[in-house]
């Protein structure tokens, strides 16, 4: 007697799901929310807090529909990588079709929920940034430069401003400082990946820069953005937006982070570059996270 033993076929519902990129949106929701936190003095009145949550689910609308528009764009590649391959849109369980309306659906609500009950800024911010991602990086900038993760990284280090305004309605220095360090740390966080999943990059076209110029190079271009990482987790307390409690954890974070890349540069193994990868979303997490408790018990 024979027993299948291949895995159920996800309902249609999870694989809309799926299309959103729902740890990538959390992160970027997480990013988001310390931006509004930081935007208010003190606790937040109930009032705030309502805005500030129907301003997240906004942002986790747009971002999930420029997640939704990426796995139409790459379904191609997609289905190349081990990494990716599972995605519905690469495995031809959604077509192009359903994707696109849903997409369009997501960016619509979203959309309309900032412009009508957070801030017009923060909706066109919100849209700019949809734009960026799924329009400039995915189509333009990936298949075209290994500086695609760098100049593409402007549209991920959005969130907190987007927090921001949706707060104040405008758009602080704290905003553009909180945009700086994640700008920083998106190129060795990507990078450490691309370099253990260099073959499925290389199978894909994609120029990633470990492909176009070597593991060495990318691991000395990993060194030297942790090194300006280390001096941008520094502004907050420099500005006066956090005191000692940040900068201690933001110090011993990206120290770890140097560490790492130096180890990587010295003796790389793709083990050390996925505890690398691992490691750089500790860092940024951590550190947003102590940004937080900074803001509320010193």
């Amino acid at each position: 007697m024979t027993v299948d033993m291949a895995a159920p076929k996800p309902s249609v519902l999870a694989q809309f799901h799926a299309l959103t990129k729902p740890r990538v949106i959390q992160l970027i929701v997480f990013c988001a929310l310390i931006g509004m936190v930081l935007a208010v003095p003190g606790a937040p009145t109930a009032a705030q807090v309502l805005h500030a949550a129907v301003a997240c689910f906004g942002i986790y609308l747009v971002a999930g529909a420029a997640a939704a528009f990426n796995c139409i764009v790459e379904k191609g590649i997609d289905a190349k990588m081990k990494r990716t391959a599972w995605r519905p849109t690469a495995r031809g369980e959604l077509s192009d079709t359903q994707t696109l309306i849903f997409s369009a659906m997501l960016c619509a609500a979203g959309s309309a929920i900032l412009y009508l009950w957070v801030n017009p800024l923060t909706m066109w911010l919100t849209f700019a940034t949809f734009v960026g991602y799924a329009v400039v990086y995915t189509v333009i900038l990936k298949p075209l430069t290994p500086q695609n993760i760098v100049i593409g990284g402007a549209s991920g280090a959005m969130p907190p401003v987007l927090g921001w305004s949706a707060m104040t309605g405008d758009v602080g220095p704290e905003a553009l400082i909180l945009f700086l360090i994640i700008f920083l740390w998106t190129p060795p966080h990507f990078w450490a990946l691309a370099l253990y999943r260099v073959e499925d990059y290389r199978k894909s076209g994609l120029p990633m820069l470990p492909v176009t110029h070597g593991s060495e190079f990318t691991r000395l271009q990993i060194l030297l953005y942790t090194f300006m990482l280390l001096a941008a987790c520094l502004l907050p307390f420099m500005y006066g937006m956090s005191s000692w409690l940040y900068l201690v954890v933001a110090v011993g974070l990206s120290l770890g982070f140097c560490g790492y890349a130096v180890q990587l540069l010295r003796n790389y193994s793709d083990e050390l570059a996925r505890a690398t990868f691992r490691f750089s979303l500790i860092h940024l997490s951590v550190l947003f996270a102590a940004l937080l408790l900074d803001h509320y018990l010193l």
